[in-house]
């Protein structure tokens, strides 16, 4: 009875994991969960303020399927001023949250059979929204060494005659890597060899960078703007996750198509959303900015923790609120009652049933021998995160 799309995909790790953590919080456990992908900050009150002021004024109806008119322009004065991109109103859409500007945006130029090349570690939610528009993702393993980042050479190698879009994800979710200018340069010499390819440009952690600016790959290569698709929206950096809303810039023609879509799957977003988000582009970024001082230093301090840990090696991630280290030194261990640890998985498990920390697997992102971490959580919590890990870790007899 259950359609073959829907047996072909995975659920999200990301939900099993923080699901069983609420289970043994519900049955009285001290669990520490290091497992959502959320911002632990409450959203400005200046846009909550937005949002109550539009209710009273009696905004309580569906917009337009784009978004509204003010939102659309608001975010194209946006591109311009903080990002020097040119788009008009017509090459914007807002959405029900990034996630579905990124599904939506794969299901309208995505047909069965096309590739489309995701590097490792992804975004849980990338390689199944592919196989739900019945293309193939195509998965390109990056290395620890490199920081999780595709490299030229394997991008030149993963394009196929098939190959129909390049998903890029930076800042990382699950890594928190970002490519830098001249690393987002030499892919785009790549794409110019290959004309039909698109690149679908997740740029969601946009305002959680700790070394600079961020940089995104329209920036460096704008000859190349008519097949970027670039996604994002608000509820990384104004801790507006529950607001659901996102949005995708791109070809007026792509955006159109993807528009007739959202009009037939879910209509546009929440009004009163809009008009919160029209607050959070027109006002000073000054709550950004303290979320991202918070975030640097709990990410100072969890990646010193994580390298004093024996076994454990972990980079310093330039952006989100994700530690992505190493810990397939711990792999193929078992476990004081004799279990195995043979994946990430199990390692993930065995921490959060044994000790009461939820982590989220690696192999739920494609890498086997990481874990993510995410540092969205209070100092005392992360400090209690590392010494139940490292209890755990050393109660493990290594092979």
């Amino acid at each position: 009875m259950i359609a073959q799309r829907v047996q072909a995909i995975a659920p999200s790790e990301t939900m099993k994991i923080s699901g069983r953590a609420k289970e043994l919080q519900r049955e009285g456990k001290s669990v520490i969960s290091l497992s959502q992908g959320e911002p632990d900050f409450k959203t400005p009150p200046h846009i909550c303020d937005a949002a109550i002021q539009a209710i009273r004024d009696g905004h309580h109806g569906y917009t337009v399927n784009a978004g509204t008119p003010e939102l659309r322009e608001a975010i194209c004065k946006k591109l311009k001023e903080e990002n020097n991109l040119d788009y008009t109103p017509d090459q914007i859409l807002l959405s029900n949250g990034a996630k579905q500007s990124i599904g939506f945006s794969i299901f309208a130029t995505i047909d069965s059979g096309d590739e489309v090349i995701i590097p490792a570690p992804y975004w849980v939610s990338y390689p199944e929204m592919v196989k739900i528009a019945e293309g193939k993702p195509v998965i390109v393993s990056t290395e620890f060494s490199n920081d999780y980042k595709m490299t030229p050479g394997q991008l030149r190698q993963a394009i196929t005659p098939k190959t129909k879009m390049v998903i890029l994800c930076s800042p990382s979710n699950p890594t928190g890597s970002c490519y830098s200018a001249d690393e987002l340069s030499a892919l785009a010499e790549v794409l110019r060899e290959h004309p039909n390819i698109l690149v679908a440009s997740d740029e969601i952690y946009e305002y959680i960078v700790f070394d600079g600016d961020h940089v995104s790959i329209a920036q460096v290569a704008p000859d190349l703007k008519d097949r970027i698709l670039l996604i994002n929206g608000f509820s990384k950096g104004f801790a507006m996750t529950g607001w659901r809303l996102g949005y995708l810039a791109g070809p007026a023609d792509i955006v159109k198509a993807v528009s007739k879509i959202q009009s037939q799957e879910t209509s546009a977003p929440s009004t009163i959303s809009q008009k919160a988000a029209e607050a959070a582009y027109s006002t000073p970024r000054d709550s950004v900015k303290e979320m991202v001082k918070a975030f640097r230093e709990r990410r100072d301090y969890m990646v010193k923790a994580l390298n004093s840990i024996e076994g454990v090696n972990c980079f310093n991630p330039g952006g989100a609120f994700y530690a992505f280290p190493d810990i397939s030194t711990y792999l193929n261990s078992e476990t004081p009652s004799g279990g195995l640890i043979k994946n990430s998985t199990d390692l993930c498990m065995f921490l959060l049933e044994e000790r009461g920390l939820a982590a989220v697997p690696g192999d739920a992102f494609g890498e086997p021998n990481g874990i993510r971490l995410s540092y969205a959580a209070s100092m005392e919590h992360l400090q209690e995160a590392i010494k139940r890990l490292r209890e755990g870790l050393e109660a493990l007899k290594k092979q």
